[in-house]
């Protein structure tokens, strides 16, 4: 069968690439077609665009990249039109996908399947009648989005697991991991990293940054985050997982002179090994909740104290960060919005490093996360679900 896949970021890329591996187990016929990343063209298939071209977040930015985002999106449709496919399957990325899936789904073409459902539990609820009309099949990674679709919204869906937890446990699978992270200890063994890693040789244990895996993000997020640790610098390595979408350039005007050391690649084999990290929100907490790294959230926003207002009432969700959106609780501290400071970011860290009161509870509580999402392999399930739909 002929798929044509669209991801619009690097989290679509990674989780649309294991998903095609999973088709092409399933149909030895498979071929893929698709707007995505390195990823997905790592698993064959032809990639159309990529999806540097199309990430924007914001008003502002939308605003100023409008032309081209058209002349993507006009490019997506005629190119499904002329490929004739049997199904797209579109990767979270709901701003573009929607507006695919009513030009499929009017023009008749195929069936519309949505990977990875949009987050409108969160907020745009009104989405709902897009969905209802447009996708033909909804495939959820996250538990709670059952009851929201079938129960509230009477929409039903196939929850299929978690890829984020399922491309956790098959990274550490693939490499053990030779010894514990350094509780306690101000040395570290430095066997513990692979051959290919690009850290260095460490003398202290880790602490790591997520920044985001937009530019706006990381230039609203990473100052404060490096600032927040710099007093930890005789006692811990910091150290800054670089996005694969950014190139490490970008990195240099925040990190130059300071305690940080950028890796590229490697926010797995940094995971594995960190004792504590700040994260912004996004599929990044969970990731570090599947290491089970203790965490503190941190999500900067313009007019802090007027967002925050605004987030009370527009949002639909209390909490940001996935992890607690999944327990239905505070797991990890959120310090967003108004919430959102050097001093808050530096006093919960402390919290979450070796010794800190609320460190032992949060690894506790990454438990009943793990226990929540199961043990589904999430592209293999959604895969098999795939191709018998459409047999």
């Amino acid at each position: 069968m002929r798929y044509y896949l669209i991801a619009g970021e690097a989290s679509g890329d990674l989780h649309a690439s294991r998903l095609m591996r999973a088709l092409r187990r399933c149909d030895a016929e498979a071929e893929f077609r698709f707007f995505g990343g390195d990823l997905m063209a790592g698993e064959g298939g032809t990639l159309v665009k990529h999806y540097r071209e199309l990430a924007y977040m914001g008003f502002v930015p939308v605003l100023m990249h409008l032309p081209t985002i058209l002349r993507n999106m006009k490019r997506c449709k005629e190119d499904i039109a002329a490929w004739q496919p049997d199904v797209v399957v579109l990767v979270d990325y709901p701003g573009f996908n929607l507006d695919i899936a009513k030009f499929v789904h009017a023009s008749g073409i195929c069936p519309v399947y949505y990977y990875i459902s949009p987050k409108i539990w969160a907020w745009k609820e009104y989405r709902i009648r897009r969905i209802k009309r447009d996708i033909d099949e909804l495939f959820s990674i996250l538990p709670f989005e059952v009851d929201f679709f079938e129960k509230k919204h009477h929409f039903p869906i196939h929850y299929v697991g978690n890829p984020t937890a399922s491309e956790v446990r098959e990274y550490l699978s693939r490499y053990e991991v030779r010894g514990t992270r350094c509780e306690n200890s101000s040395s570290a063994d430095s066997s513990l990293l692979p051959r290919t890693s690009h850290l260095a040789p460490r003398d202290k244990p880790f602490i790591a940054l997520l920044a985001g895996s937009r530019r706006q993000e990381i230039k609203d997020n990473l100052p404060a985050m490096i600032e927040a640790t710099s007093h930890l610098a005789d006692r811990y390595q910091v150290v800054l997982a670089g996005a694969p979408s950014i190139e490490p350039s970008y990195y240099e005007p925040f990190i130059k002179g300071t305690h940080v050391q950028l890796v590229m690649n490697e926010t797995y084999q940094l995971l594995s090994e960190a004792t504590a990290a700040l994260v912004t929100s996004g599929t990044a907490t969970l990731e570090t909740c599947m290491f089970r790294v203790p965490q503190v959230v941190c999500y900067y926003t313009p007019l802090k104290h007027f967002i925050g207002m605004m987030r009370r009432m527009v949002l639909k969700v209390r909490y940001v960060s996935l992890v607690n959106l999944i327990a239905d609780r505070e797991v990890v501290t959120e310090l967003v919005a108004e919430t959102f400071s050097i001093g808050n970011i530096r006093r919960e860290l402390e919290a979450v490093l070796p010794g800190g009161y609320r460190r032992q509870q949060m690894l506790t509580d990454y438990e009943e996360i793990h226990h929540r999402l199961g043990e589904s392999d999430a592209p293999e399930r959604a895969a098999e679900l795939m191709i018998k739909l459409l047999s």
